[in-house]
């Protein structure tokens, strides 16, 4: 287990719509292998034992998200998103600070729609970036060959994936410099954290991940997921 000297906490941005999804509910509030998808990556974060608060990012008006959180659950708290990850981080970390986080302390931003997430990745993920002040996060290699295509999607070059990398999260940032980072990120143009950190100079670590820590995209990944997911459960059960 990963031994972290300084304060950690955890924000979860689950403000989205997940309109590819095709459904009228958010994708977080989806059922896989008997949970919700939010409450599987709650309880994940929550088993960190020097965790001092986890902020959800939810939709204005949404209370849904209480029902993903295990009770009693002190360390989890709620407030409002945007309409952008970038600026429902932003308002987390905001809101992290007001319950008394500071700019020395330390946050994983975890994307709401990533329940595969494993406990021995986030430990690897803290472990690998260290004291890091440019932070980090998981990622997996390209693995398939990349096409460029043009407005009428046929191909105009093969891509070279030989440096190319996917980003998952839990991504991981001092606080302090990645509040500043997302004040300054243009939100409508910023697709994570480590991108808001990229535009103010730093190069934050890629740290492996596993590669079944999928996102929940469209109706395809389900099976996937509710897979991974239930074996998950029959080891917790036995």
């Amino acid at each position: 287990m990963a031994v972290h000297a300084k304060r950690l906490w955890a924000v979860i941005a689950a403000a989205g719509t997940g309109q590819r999804m095709g459904q009228d509910l958010p994708k977080q509030y989806q059922t896989i292998a008997g949970r919700y998808v939010l409450a599987w990556s709650v309880e994940t974060l929550l088993t960190l034992s020097d965790l001092q608060g986890l902020m959800i990012a939810h939709s204005p008006g949404d209370t849904q998200w209480r029902e993903c959180v295990p009770t009693p659950a002190p360390l989890v708290h709620g407030c409002e998103g945007g309409s952008t990850r970038a600026q429902s981080v932003r308002l987390a970390l905001e809101a992290l600070e007001a319950l008394g986080a500071c700019a020395e302390d330390w946050v994983l931003v975890h994307d709401a729609a990533r329940p595969a997430i494993s406990r021995a990745d986030i430990d690897q993920l803290i472990a690998g970036v260290g004291d890091d002040p440019d932070g980090g996060l998981l990622a997996v290699p390209v693995r398939d060959t990349l096409k460029r295509v043009d407005a009428n999607a046929r191909v105009e070059a093969t891509i070279n994936r030989e440096q190319l990398w996917q980003a998952l999260t839990p991504q991981y940032f001092p606080l302090g410099r990645l509040a500043l980072a997302l004040r300054q990120a243009d939100p409508q143009h910023t697709t994570d954290e480590a991108q808001a950190m990229e535009q103010m100079g730093a190069k934050p670590q890629l740290i492996a991940g596993l590669p079944s820590n999928i996102k929940l995209t469209t109706p395809a990944d389900e099976p996937w997921l509710a897979a991974t997911l239930a074996a998950r459960s029959t080891k917790e059960v036995h």
